[in-house]
């Protein structure tokens, strides 16, 4: 190591399993399309394609990824019907619907409140487009 030069834990990627593993799940929980998918199986068991079809812009690779990954958080499960063609149905766990009455709120909100963000950001973007340019702290 140089002189002057020291490593402090502070500046490693040292992280408790506790807080890595909050971390991990509101990552997921919080990523674009996560909640959608919990909210429609609020409604109850769904197809892939009822799924995909009720989501609007998700492309089925996504979907499947998120659905694989709220099955393995344990927050949905997936069964499988032994009929020709295949069926699969998926289906909020009691964990993940205990997480709806998290969300509800939250997608309520965002309706009730979708079209002030929306008249924020036309008027924000207004005002970035006819000001110089600036750098934010």
């Amino acid at each position: 190591m140089e002189e002057g030069t020291s490593m402090s834990v502070t500046h490693t990627n040292v992280c408790d399993t506790a807080s890595c593993e909050i971390r991990d799940l509101l990552d997921r929980l919080a990523d674009k399309w996560s909640l959608l998918v919990v909210e429609m199986l609020g409604e109850g068991q769904q197809r892939f394609s009822e799924l995909h079809r009720a989501i609007e812009g998700i492309s089925q690779r996504m979907l499947t990824l998120t659905l694989r990954h709220l099955e393995r958080d344990g927050l949905l499960i997936r069964k499988v019907h032994p009929v020709v063609p295949p069926r699969v149905d998926y289906d909020l766990t009691p964990l993940g619907r205990s997480l709806l009455t998290i969300i509800e709120p939250l997608v309520s909100w965002t309706r009730q409140h979708r079209e002030e963000i929306t008249n924020a950001r036309i008027t924000y973007d207004s005002k970035s487009s006819t000001e110089p340019s600036q750098q934010t702290p």
